[in-house]
C-alpha cells in the first residue's frame, strides 16, 4: 500500500527552504559566539562531560531562556499571522526588556538584529521591514524569527521546534569546543535532547506571556560571572 506524506509546511518548499536556512549554523547571526554562560560552568568544573552538558542544555530549554523565548516566539507568530501590528509591537517591547543578565540580553538582541537585517535583505517582506523600522535594532531573536515565520507560512509548532532545536544545537556545539568533547559525543548529546526540545515547544504553545518566567538561577549566575571572566572565547 502506498503511503502519502503530507507536507506540514503551509508555504510548501519555499517556506521549508527558508526555515532550513534560518536555523542553519551558516545563517549569519553569530550564534557560534555565544555560550549562554556555559563557558563559566566549564571553567568552574560544573560541566565536565557529555552528561553535564546535556543537563545544562535541558535546564536552559525547560527552565531558562527556552521557557521565555518559546512563548515570545509563539506570541510574535500569532500577532504576525493576525496582522495585529499593535500586539506585535507589545511583544517586541516586552521581549527587549525581558532578560536576566546583560550578556543574555546581548545574546538575544545582537542575534535578533543580525537575523532581521539578513532576512530583510534575502527574503524581503514589507510587513517585516515595517516591524524593523518601528523597533530599530531592538528586535530580539525569537520575536524576529516568530514574525518572519508567521508571514512565511511556517506553522507555529514547526517554527518553535526548529528554533528551540537550533538553540540547543548551538549550546551543544559550544560544549564540544569548551569541555572539550568529541564530535560523536556532541551528536549523541543532540539526539538525547530531543525530548527536552519537544517539551519546550509544547509548553510554548500553551504558555501565556503573563505566565512566563524562569527558574534557573544557577544559569543566570554563570552568565553574570562570565561578564568578568578573565579568559574567555565566547561573548556570553
Amino acid at each position: 500500500m502506498a503511503t502519502t506524506i503530507t507536507d506540514p509546511i503551509q508555504g510548501g518548499d519555499a517556506a521549508l527552504y527558508r526555515l532550513l536556512a534560518w536555523t542553519s549554523p551558516a545563517y549569519p547571526v553569530g550564534a557560534y559566539t555565544y555560550s549562554h554562560g556555559l563557558e563559566t560552568a566549564v571553567e568552574d568544573g560544573a560541566v565536565t562531560n557529555r552528561a553535564g552538558l546535556i543537563a545544562y542544555v535541558e535546564a536552559a530549554l525547560g527552565r531558562g531562556a527556552g521557557a521565555v523565548d518559546g512563548p515570545l516566539l509563539s506570541a510574535s507568530w500569532r500577532a504576525a499571522v493576525a496582522d495585529d501590528a499593535a500586539a506585535l509591537d507589545e511583544v517586541a517591547e516586552l521581549a527587549a526588556a525581558w532578560r536576566g543578565t546583560a550578556e543574555t540580553a546581548l545574546e538575544s538582541s545582537a542575534q535578533g538584529a543580525a537575523f532581521a537585517s539578513v532576512t530583510a535583505a534575502a527574503w524581503p517582506e514589507p510587513r517585516f521591514a515595517a516591524l524593523m523600522a518601528r523597533h530599530p535594532r531592538r528586535l530580539v531573536h525569537p520575536v524576529a524569527f516568530g514574525a518572519a515565520a508567521g508571514w512565511s507560512g511556517i506553522p507555529l509548532r514547526t517554527a518553535l521546534f526548529s528554533w528551540l532545536g537550533a538553540f540547543a544545537a548551538n549550546l551543544v556545539s559550544a560544549g564540544v569546543r569548551l569541555v572539550p568533547l568529541g564530535q560523536t559525543d556532541g551528536q549523541i548529546a543532540t539526539a538525547t535532547l530531543l525530548p527536552a526540545v519537544q517539551a519546550a515547544a509544547e509548553a510554548a504553545l500553551t504558555t501565556e506571556l503573563d505566565e512566563v518566567g524562569t527558574s534557573a538561577p544557577v544559569l543566570d549566575l554563570f552568565s553574570m560571572r562570565h561578564e568578568t571572566q578573565y579568559t574567555r572565547l565566547f561573548r556570553s
